[in-house]
């Protein structure tokens, strides 16, 4: 539970942050500079987060611009430093994370997460890469080169195959950042970016990608109806095209389908890949 210290604290870093937003010269500041890192060190240990789970299943995500605006207006805070990682160098603006151990988190050589994201402990990173304001639950597995950009909202028990890439969202503030909920299995080589939101325990299709304005279409209902950037909880989703006309002719644009409804019997994790080929779709 949030103590009125931390409520009072909070508080005063949120209105130090939005005068800052208007007048960057407040940026010079120590206390200016202060409210900042404080944003920063409470979204890396998970005290505070860019978005905010509903309350109630099928609710709206709560964005909390005021905290993207302290991502961003970190970055000119900082210096350019020089870090060796045994045989590896860096030179960046940002500090990466450490203390995995004491954090319950494996991280396996050469997976590189950012100060300022936060992994809940359970989680697993094989060789990828977590940016800045990421939020990933307990037990969730990123694996190998997939990637989860800034202030992505990845759930618990979440299942990001090879090579997924997570966008980041920072500007507008008052951008959704891409939202992965609990128990979601996304396939090898997913895109999913702008903000798309996956719906708890879904299953994507190796290859899908979404976007913004991605026609996500439920092809197992007689009337083909149709989401944007949203893939209600449950579903099972592939890659698919459907006609657009252009000047130069009628052509095949991507879009995602719906094909069915994730079944009980895959519910565990180990089961998953069988969500797909139950619809002889490839993982």
């Amino acid at each position: 539970m949030t103590t009125p210290n931390l409520l009072l604290d909070r508080y005063a870093a949120q209105e130090a942050i939005e005068a800052a937003w208007t007048d960057r010269s407040l940026l010079d500041q120590a206390d200016t500079r202060a409210a900042i890192e404080h944003v920063i060190e409470e979204l890396d240990k998970g005290h505070l987060r860019v978005a905010e789970p509903p309350a109630e299943a099928g609710g709206d995500w709560k964005i909390n611009e005021w905290v993207k605006k302290a991502v961003i207006l970190y970055f000119p805070i900082r210096p350019m430093t020089t870090q060796q990682v045994g045989p590896f160098e860096f030179h960046d603006k940002m500090q990466l994370k450490t203390d995995y151990a004491a954090q319950h988190v494996r991280v396996v050589p050469p997976a590189v997460a950012r100060y300022g994201a936060f992994l809940a402990p359970g989680v697993i990173l094989m060789p990828s890469y977590v940016n800045i304001g990421a939020y990933v639950g307990e037990g969730t597995m990123v694996d190998t080169w997939a990637t989860v950009g800034s202030c992505a909202q990845v759930g618990k028990h979440v299942h990001l195959s090879g090579g997924v890439g997570l966008g980041g969202v920072l500007e507008p503030v008052q951008a959704a950042p891409v939202i992965i909920e609990d128990g979601a299995f996304i396939g090898s080589r997913c895109i999913l970016v702008e903000g798309c939101r996956i719906g708890s325990e879904a299953v994507i299709g190796a290859g899908v990608t979404i976007t913004g304005n991605t026609r996500i279409i439920d092809v197992t209902s007689d009337t083909g109806q149709e989401y944007r950037s949203y893939v209600p909880p449950r579903s099972v989703v592939i890659p698919g095209s459907v006609a657009k006309t252009f000047p130069a002719g009628e052509f095949q644009v991507p879009c995602a389908l719906i094909i069915g409804q994730r079944k009980a019997s895959t519910d565990l994790k180990t089961s998953l890949n069988e969500a797909l080929r139950e619809h002889n779709v490839s993982v």
